[in-house]
């Protein structure tokens, strides 16, 4: 039995512009121990899938598809399953810790609260603990900082406090949405760094959200790639990369710069994928990345691309899968 299993996941949201498909049919697996990334642009489902995976949909959201974690029907079960299971088995680090961090209180009583109501700990006990997992996060001078407030620690610190929260009831599944956002390059890595070594000492299933595939590339097992609420992409991080065969995918790869490499990677001079993510109230109706896409034919916008398979466990969403590769090997891919 996998940790967790997805399948036919869609989530609608009510917008002003009408109804929006946030999610559109997602499916994964995850098992114990095991790292996927989800990779894409701003506004492609990454954080909707994730807040499905919590039950912390916006109110309104409708959701279809099944989510089994460990054997459990979460979108069968009540509000009081999730609330067992939720900070307790399954732990998120959020986007941005200075707005999910209570500014009224210090970051000490903060990760205590998880741990008296899920663990039964006394006040004694919740704040040895706290100290041990300041301490285990990499947090200098643990003891202090019980008693500081948010705003009086760095973005990298209040950033190893979410890490800390999250673990504190030892989790199964730790999902982390965009840990590295507004930190600097060496405090990236500092994070990630972390939150890889303590996947690997737990033993937990992890899912790390990332609009960077160069960040993801060095920190996960196998990659989803997703584009209007939907997989474009998927498989085993190796495979994916060195077979890459959706041109969304190879879009995301070419805006990176490596160090070293100036504003070339392998010959091919960095770019921008033209256009914009579409509206999820107005998605076309055939493949969403169409309009972008130089590769697109008539055929791409009549009807959605059926995923077919393209490697061990690499799957693509894409008819020009051929040409899309071939582009790609020869370096004159846009």
């Amino acid at each position: 039995m996998s940790l967790l299993e997805v399948s036919g996941l869609e989530v609608v949201l009510d917008t002003a512009g009408g109804p929006a498909r946030a999610v559109r049919d997602v499916g994964l697996t995850l098992e114990r121990g095991e790292t996927l990334g989800i990779v894409g642009e701003s506004g492609c489902g990454k954080t909707m899938t994730a807040l499905a995976l919590m039950g912390l949909l916006p109110e309104g959201a409708r959701v279809a598809g099944e989510i089994r974690f460990d054997g459990i029907d979460l979108l069968a079960g009540s509000e009081n399953d999730w609330c067992r299971i939720r900070g307790n088995r399954i732990a998120m680090v959020f986007q941005e810790p200075m707005s999910s961090l209570n500014p009224l209180h210090p970051v000490g009583r903060q990760i205590a609260e998880s741990l008296i109501l899920h663990r039964g700990f006394g006040r004694a006990d919740a704040a040895r603990e706290v100290r041990r997992l300041l301490e285990l996060v990499g947090i200098e001078d643990a003891g202090r900082r019980l008693d500081q407030y948010p705003h009086q620690l760095s973005g990298g610190q209040r950033q190893r406090v979410m890490i800390a929260m999250a673990l504190a009831n030892e989790p199964d599944l730790l999902i982390a949405d965009e840990p590295t956002t507004a930190l600097d390059v060496t405090i990236q890595k500092q994070i990630l760094d972390l939150i890889g070594a303590l996947v690997r000492e737990l033993g937990m299933g992890l899912v790390l959200i990332s609009h960077d595939l160069a960040v993801i590339a060095n920190t996960v097992d196998r990659i989803m790639v997703m584009y209007g609420g939907a997989v474009v992409e998927s498989g085993p991080t190796r495979e994916l990369f060195a077979r890459l065969s959706h041109p969304y995918t190879q879009g995301l790869l070419s805006g990176i710069p490596q160090v070293g490499r100036g504003v070339r990677r392998s010959g091919r001079r960095l770019q921008s994928i033209p256009g914009a993510v579409p509206e999820l109230a107005a998605l076309p109706f055939g493949c969403t990345f169409a309009d972008r896409c130089d590769l697109a034919e008539p055929a791409c916008r009549e009807t959605p691309p059926a995923p077919v398979p393209v490697g061990r466990g690499h799957v693509v969403a894409c008819r020009r899968v051929d040409a899309a590769r071939e582009r790609w090997r020869t370096g004159t891919a846009s």
